[in-house]
């Protein structure tokens, strides 16, 4: 069966370079580990042979965390220029293999919806890899409502990806165990996904789908643990002036990729709350590897063959504008 993965990482050397001469985030030292400085780095032979290996047959590719986020505008704008299109000639050199998401410079606004602008009139960008702030500005923040516009107008999603806390909630509650523990609980063991699920909780109580019902966001890690909390997440509709629950928001405009964690107990948690029309298949490569059986051995515990069929690719080739036969795209 096809297989389509979102949510795949690469970088630039500039963009790598910045953040680090910024000291935007801390857990940029992870990318240092083992092979993958030069997997995510690679857009040619070696991340096709590993898609080769693990049975995927196109990966949407994004920047790795934290993209230009925090930035300063002008450099923000000269290096996203650079990394779109250089994701832009990865996908025409790869048409068949790859499709890539969208960075922005958020700490300029206007900047922002300019390049999406520009990137929306290629096929090779189909998303936008976004995060829940730049610097103290959130995304629900109404400075960005013209980019929430330009996405939905485009039919771009919006994957919200988790990103390191702020110095003063790091402070607050991911210190005093030990330097790494105290880095791994702010990172990947909790902090990501709790600054991930509320941003796109904030988004939902700010009215932004109200204002933009085709606007569409994608959260990862089966949910950043918000899907699992959603029966009390839902007790906020009691008091925000919205349209709808805020739990029927999941069911209309939001999606839940699995970054790696293909773990049908989390799936089956999942369709409690959702639907396998909103469930994407994710790899969160080079970060994860997935082995030879990985994704075959997870599609072969969804009991329904047109779930499996949809998880695998379909709900990908409708949110993304994929066909079911190939990755040229439908707009």
């Amino acid at each position: 069966m096809r297989v389509v993965t979102v949510e795949e990482h690469w970088n630039t050397e500039g963009i790598d370079r910045a953040v680090r001469a910024h000291a935007l985030d801390a857990s940029v030292v992870f990318n240092d580990r083992g092979d993958i400085p030069e997997r995510l780095f690679d857009l040619d032979e070696s991340r096709i042979a590993a898609m080769d290996t693990a049975g995927v047959d196109v990966q949407i590719i994004s920047l790795s965390p934290p993209g230009t986020y925090g930035l300063p505008p002008a450099e923000a704008v000269t290096l996203c220029r650079e990394a779109n299109d250089r994701a832009t000639e990865a996908v025409e050199r790869h048409p068949d293999r790859f499709r890539a998401m969208t960075t922005l410079p958020m700490s300029d606004p206007v900047a922002a919806v300019a390049e999406l602008e520009r990137t929306a009139t290629s096929c090779a960008h189909v998303g936008i890899m976004s995060y829940g702030r730049c610097g103290d500005r959130p995304l629900d923040d109404p400075a960005y409502d013209d980019l929430l516009a330009a996405a939905a107008a485009h039919a771009l999603p919006l994957f919200i990806h988790p990103q390191i806390p702020p110095d003063e909630v790091r402070a607050a509650s991911y210190t005093g165990l030990s330097e790494i523990v105290d880095l791994g609980l702010a990172t990947f063991g909790w902090g990501w996904h709790m600054e991930a699920g509320t941003a796109a909780l904030r988004l939902i109580l700010s009215g932004a789908f109200d204002r933009h019902p085709d606007l569409q966001i994608v959260l990862g890690h089966w949910g950043e643990m918000l899907l699992f909390w959603l029966d009390r997440a839902d007790s906020l509709s009691n008091v925000a002036d919205l349209n709808h629950r805020v739990a029927e928001y999941f069911r209309t405009n939001v999606h839940i990729a699995t970054s790696g964690m293909l773990t049908p107990r989390l799936l089956r948690h999942a369709l409690d709350f959702t639907t396998a029309d909103r469930i994407l298949l994710s790899g969160d490569y080079p970060f994860h590897r997935l082995g030879p059986t990985s994704v075959a051995d997870f599609l072969d515990a969804v009991p329904d063959p047109e779930d499996r069929r949809k998880i695998a690719h379909a709900n990908a080739d409708a949110l993304y504008g994929l066909t079911t036969s190939s990755a040229q795209p439908t707009r």
